[in-house]
């Protein structure tokens, strides 16, 4: 393979005379529209220091590799805070906007300490002197130089500590399973944990300590375990004194707020009467709530207004925002709203109800692509929303099945340079909400136990049916892609439907599952162990039939797998076996790996791994569509 796309130069005429993939045109300066997607420079929702809204933290990829950035308002100075060959995302300002804090790993393996560096600039220090290095699980700045710091380690577990100014750190809480620190509340008097202490590592229960430690109140809707609704930490209200955490739950069948005072034990619905799941944050002074709802692959904005006593509730207000998705969005002190808005034709930008676009990174913006429309097709376990993309012309197309990671995440009508590429180079894209997406409700989510992989397929071959029937796919020229859980299920379907596909591309997957259990970190063992139901050694026979090894004889279609050799969630060994497996049968297969994590926050070497993608679909299928023209058959 070369580091330049593919020339496929003229291509035979087609059996099926159905369009073939191409390498697009180049523009005008020679880069092609699909590498200036990714080129183009882009910011996140910028993060602004409670006591000093004036002070902001973003992340950009300006330079070519994301990093953090610090943004003075009043002076409209900006500074790059971080400078790593692997970049940097993960990091926060302290209340007082003196501080910013990062978190230091190694080449991508997210196994590091926390540092911190002055606003304005300057050295680096460890921000947590007596923490050894760990997985990060949580952090919380306090308004009085203290942090809450949660640590995962495999020897350890989960651990919580508090670290003030000049003192050792204190550790609060401990247990094996997987917890971490859900706020710390304005005054400091108040911490919320999120555990998993009941050993059901998708529904998490809340405990609130004081600063030593001890116990406030608990609240947990799994009742020890033995009902699967969820708890999450939304945040503290932001008010001296004021003990109101803002908590998500799923006791009516998805994700919604209320309000819970832990020194009281109340708890007060709130009236948010939309279809979908309903996330939420506090207006900086208390009075109301900015809602974040997602509906079907959709996202809007809300204002529900408190009442006069800061619980009951006062009306919901639509804040307006474009059709697309919503990424993150703030409530300013002024009462603006600022958000991260794109849509899958257009890029992302950083918007204000002010009517301003918050902040414009300099330079080439992306170019737009073209707009989803929705799927629903009816499968074995409900219906399943998919997202299709096509490009110009008549189907039916070579089509990429772009399986999303997670597995509990969702595809939505946002802005994807991957998928785009794709596009245009001739293909439609079809990216699928199997059960075990969220965003359509508990029992949707839920559904990913035990049959782990095999249930998501099921949906994967109902959506690839229908887009068959339907004239959009060429039933030849398939493709099953992902990246994280979506290289995992690409694999597992491969030699679970090994005539349904042309080839398959696994970008850092699970292969053999059970080696992968042993060498991940530790929070998603426990989340293995919930998914099947315990460990390898208890259910053998959950790990075999839902491991990609266990089937690979059957692969038949040509296999493309790229792997960060520093992986700590879907390791290399676990890839190399499956590799392996492979090469004893001379199987055609390509394999990229490359030196960082779970993926690369490096902009060329995001480009080159979509280009090795590419490279490979498209030698594949110009070999097929020459096989059919010669009246062979599909390998």
């Amino acid at each position: 393979m070369t580091d330049e796309t593919t020339d496929t130069g003229a291509t035979p005429a087609d059996p099926l005379s159905s369009p073939l993939p191409h390498s697009p045109a180049a523009t005008a300066d020679g880069v092609p529209e699909w590498e200036q997607r990714f080129r183009a420079p882009r910011v996140s929702l910028p993060d602004w220091a409670q006591d000093a809204p004036d002070r902001s933290l973003f992340v950009s990829n300006a330079t070519g590799t994301f990093e953090l950035y610090a943004w003075d308002r009043a002076s409209g100075s900006q500074r790059q805070a971080t400078d790593r060959p692997n970049g940097t995302t993960d990091g926060t300002l302290t209340p007082d906007g003196e501080w910013i804090w990062w978190f230091s790993d190694t080449d991508g393996d997210e196994f590091g300490v926390w540092m911190r560096q002055p606003f304005g600039g300057g050295a680096d220090e460890p921000a947590a002197p007596g923490l050894a290095p760990s997985y990060p699980a949580g952090l919380a700045l306090g308004r009085d130089g203290s942090a809450v710091i949660g640590r995962s380690t495999d020897e350890e577990g989960s651990t919580i500590h508090v670290v003030r100014p000049g003192a050792a750190p204190v550790e609060i809480y401990r247990h094996q399973e997987s917890a971490g620190v859900g706020d710390y509340s304005h005054d400091g008097a108040l911490i919320a944990i999120e555990h998993t202490e009941h050993g059901d590592a998708m529904h998490s229960a809340i405990r609130v300590v004081r600063p030593d430690g001890s116990a406030v109140a608990e609240l947990d809707d799994t009742k020890g375990g033995t009902e699967e609704l969820g708890l999450s930490v939304m945040g503290f209200a932001p008010v001296d004194g004021d003990p109101r955490l803002l908590v998500g739950h799923q006791r009516r069948g998805r994700w919604e707020p209320m309000i819970w005072d832990p020194l009281t034990g109340v708890e007060t619905a709130l009236d948010i009467d939309l279809p979908g799941d309903v996330g939420a944050d506090w207006y900086p002074d208390g009075s109301a709530l900015l809602i974040e709802h997602e509906y079907q692959a959709r996202s809007e904005l809300w204002r529900y207004d408190l009442g006069a006593d800061g619980r009951t509730g006062g009306g919901l207000t639509r804040v307006d925002t474009p059709a697309g998705t919503v990424s993150g969005a703030t409530a300013r002190p002024d009462g603006a709203v600022e958000f991260l808005w794109s849509s899958a034709a257009r890029p992302p930008e950083v918007r204000s109800t002010s009517g301003a676009v918050v902040l414009d990174p300099p330079g080439r913006k992306a170019p737009a692509s073209v707009a989803v429309t929705d799927a629903w097709v009816e499968g074995p376990g409900g219906t399943i929303h998919a997202l299709v993309q096509q490009p110009a012309g008549d189907g039916p197309f070579p089509t990429v099945f772009d399986i999303h990671g997670g597995p509990t995440w969702h595809d939505s009508d946002a802005f994807a340079s991957a998928p785009a590429a794709w596009v245009d180079h001739g293909f439609a894209v079809v990216r699928v909400n199997y059960r075990g997406s969220t965003g359509y409700g508990r029992a949707w989510t839920d559904a990913l136990k035990h049959r782990v992989g095999l249930i998501e397929l099921e949906d994967i071959a109902a959506v690839r049916e229908w887009a068959v029937s339907s004239g959009l796919a060429d039933p030849d020229r398939l493709i099953l892609s992902g990246g994280s859980w979506g290289g995992y299920l690409t694999l597992l379907g491969l030699g679970t439907q090994p005539d349904a596909w042309a080839l398959g591309l696994a970008a850092v997957p699970v292969a053999d599952y059970v080696t992968a259990y042993h060498d991940e970190m530790e929070a998603l063992k426990a989340m293995d162990r919930t998914l099947l139901g315990g460990t390898p050694e208890e259910v053998p026979e959950r790990f075999e039939a839902s491991s990609p090894l266990t089937y690979v004889d059957a692969v038949r279609a040509p296999v493309y797998i790229s792997a960060g050799v520093n992986d700590p969630r879907c390791p290399i060994q676990q890839v190399e076996n499956y590799v392996e497996r492979l090469e004893r049968r001379a199987h055609p297969h390509e394999v990229y790996r490359y030196d960082a994590g779970h993926g690369s926050l490096v902009v060329e070497e995001r480009i080159k791994q979509v280009r090795l993608e590419l490279d490979f679909a498209l030698r594949y299928l110009k070999e097929k569509a020459g096989e059919g023209e010669e009246g062979g058959g599909s390998n």
